[in-house]
């Protein structure tokens, strides 16, 4: 079964299904279009079908700019803030409130 990027590039083929005794969560084993050994685990997964489509990737943040400083930083506190994944959102612990 084909395994499809958030951005509908074949990133390669399902090879078998694995989980971790003592750990919850099942993960998929791939090879991909190099011909290498992949994992993904199952939360990256978004639908299957006929076949799997990821979700999309979160773009990773490489350099830090003044906009990413100011929202990790409360304004008006200026303590460092919290990302809290649950929610998607940066939250200040000491006034207590999400930004």
């Amino acid at each position: 079964m084909e395994v499809i990027d958030g951005n509908g590039n074949i990133v390669g083929t399902v090879k078998d299904v694995a989980f971790t005794v003592g750990k919850t969560g099942i993960s998929l084993n791939l090879e991909n279009k190099a011909g290498e050994p992949q994992e993904i685990e199952w939360d990256d997964i978004q639908a299957i079908g006929d076949f799997i489509v990821l979700k999309p990737q979160k773009e990773a943040v490489t350099s830090a700019s003044a906009a990413t400083v100011s929202q990790t930083i409360c304004q008006t506190c200026k303590e460092p803030l919290s990302y809290i994944e649950q929610y998607q959102r940066w939250y200040c612990y000491k006034c207590k409130k999400y930004v």
